[in-house]
């Protein structure tokens, strides 16, 4: 996992139960508590990010839009500052920067 945990103590309960897991004592829902509880938030994402992001992959404003299924004057919202996103387009803006496109697409 390359999420960085909120504190050690937590890193070690998340690792316990990653192992559980693997070894089919704790199923999937469980896990996913699990990684609410242990694993540090989604960061912000600065238009300047974002603008750096969608440079780093190659890739339009509309293609960025296509990919994250939202709106194309969302994403020129977020990169002139006028909005910021959250919620379901910061997840996928985050897994965009961890893992590339090719994990979105």
């Amino acid at each position: 996992m390359t999420k960085k945990a909120k504190s050690r103590i937590l890193e070690a309960v998340h690792e316990t139960a990653t192992s559980l897991h693997a070894g089919g004592l704790i199923d999937k829902r469980r896990m996913q508590e699990y990684d609410a509880l242990c694993l540090a938030p989604v960061g912000d994402y600065s238009s300047e990010a974002i603008v750096a992001l969608r440079n780093r992959f190659n890739i339009s404003q509309a293609v960025l839009a296509a990919v994250l299924n939202t709106s194309l004057s969302t994403v020129r919202q977020w990169e002139n500052g006028a909005k910021h996103p959250s919620g379901p387009s910061a997840k996928l803006l985050s897994l965009l920067e961890r893992k590339g496109l090719e994990a979105l697409v």
